[in-house]
């Protein structure tokens, strides 16, 4: 009769390591992840929302995800990769009888960041052409603006803060009155550059 060999458990040998959101969102506790090694963290994905990080349930049409560049014991740190509103928030905002103007800028922050930023305006009755340009040329330079003054970590934080919506809103409305303004998206698409000493 042959012998029955017991594989070892997997899940014996793993661990449970905290997952910790970046420095510019105060590096709270977004949730565990397990591994067998701290170098399987490293490189892996974490999706919260901004609700979830902040507190504040009012924010939960907001989507963050973030990527594990360390470990360090069994705390695993995270980078900021991408912001997002979610597909039923923004379906919601559409309108019979209106227009969505969006837009797609590519920015350098002040410390070298490349992000690619997605704002979309939500007009009260249907734009022109003409206007639609328009706004879209007073997007642009907002957020090229913004870009250029601050570094990455300070642009993000007015993005989830809604100082950057709020700031295009005053400007766009001169030119066609608005019902909304809002950042669909942001992707960080290059790491900082480092200043040589």
């Amino acid at each position: 009769m042959a012998k029955t060999v017991r594989k070892a458990d997997g899940w014996k040998s793993k661990k449970w390591y905290s997952v910790v959101s970046p420095e510019l969102l105060g590096s709270l506790s977004v949730g565990e992840a397990l591994a067998n090694n701290p170098d399987d963290l490293v490189g892996r994905i974490v999706e919260t929302t901004l609700g979830d990080v902040m507190g504040d349930f009012s924010k939960q049409n907001v989507k963050l995800r973030f990527k594990v560049d360390r470990v360090g014991g069994d705390t695993a740190y995270t980078k900021f990769v991408e912001y997002q509103l979610t597909q039923d928030y923004l379906r919601s905002l559409v309108k019979r009888q209106s227009s969505i103007i969006n837009l797609v800028v590519d920015v350098v922050t002040k410390d070298g960041a490349t992000v690619r930023v997605k704002p979309c305006s939500f007009t009260i009755k249907r734009a022109h052409l003409e206007q639609v340009r328009g706004i879209r040329r007073t997007m642009r330079q907002i957020i090229e603006e913004r870009a250029r003054d601050l570094d990455f970590d300070q642009f993000i934080q007015e993005i989830l803060s809604g100082r950057v919506s709020a700031l295009i809103y005053k400007e766009v409305k001169k030119i066609y009155p608005l019902r909304r303004v809002e950042i669909e998206r942001v992707k960080a698409m290059s790491k900082r550059r480092v200043a040589a000493v």
